[in-house]
């Protein structure tokens, strides 16, 4: 006979228990490489097929009108856990790497919250991801009731308190010229998804 499975449930920590720990520390500007020129997106897709996963994620310009439809995402990033590329969709050519990087199969590309990313990417870029690892997925298979998030995984794994800037968080990931804040913010989203997918083994 086959014992029952006991399914274990854990608590997600709350904010005010995560504002408490040590912050995470997160990548700087000489570890963030921005891509928005094909030679750049050249580099950075030759550095990228070296790993065998990526964090990742994408930033698109908010909307804040009624019926308005983002046509973003605006942003990609992908990040091993020594480095991160930002990708600036508006140039074709960087365009192209990033959809070829996304459809490349036998590269895991984990992250967290990725269903509207997905959507988006498939309506932008016209590749559908492949080998996409939804990281709260594996977290509700190991009892963790509620979506974790990026923060409250960082705080699960790591005892520490991941930062995120609600002004970044908003800005205008449209813009030509990104600020250092916002390479710093989308960066880092990446970089702490992989650091995740790492730590979970």
């Amino acid at each position: 006979m086959i014992g029952l499975m006991h399914t274990t449930h854990h608590p997600t920590p709350d904010k005010e228990a995560i504002a408490l720990l040590a912050p995470f520390e997160r990548l700087g500007l000489e570890r963030i490489t921005l891509v928005s020129t094909p030679a750049q997106a050249q580099a950075a897709f030759a550095s990228l097929t070296k790993a065998t996963a990526w964090g990742f994620d994408t930033e698109s310009k908010p909307t804040f009108k009624v019926g308005e439809l983002s046509d973003g995402p605006h942003i990609l990033q992908l990040a091993t856990p020594e480095q991160a590329w930002v990708f600036q969709l508006h140039d074709l050519d960087c365009r192209a790497v990033a959809a070829e990087l996304l459809a490349m199969p036998g590269i895991v590309k984990a992250g967290f919250g990725l269903a509207d990313d997905r959507k988006r990417i498939i309506h932008k870029l016209g590749v559908v991801p492949v080998d996409v690892l939804e990281l709260n997925t594996v977290f509700r298979e190991r009892g963790y009731r509620k979506d974790m998030g990026v923060k409250g995984a960082v705080a699960v794994l790591f005892n520490q308190r991941f930062i995120k800037s609600k002004k970044a968080s908003t800005s205008n990931w449209a813009n030509p010229k990104l600020t250092e804040a916002q390479l710093i913010y989308a960066a880092n989203d990446a970089y702490a998804a992989i650091r995740v997918y790492d730590a979970l083994g």
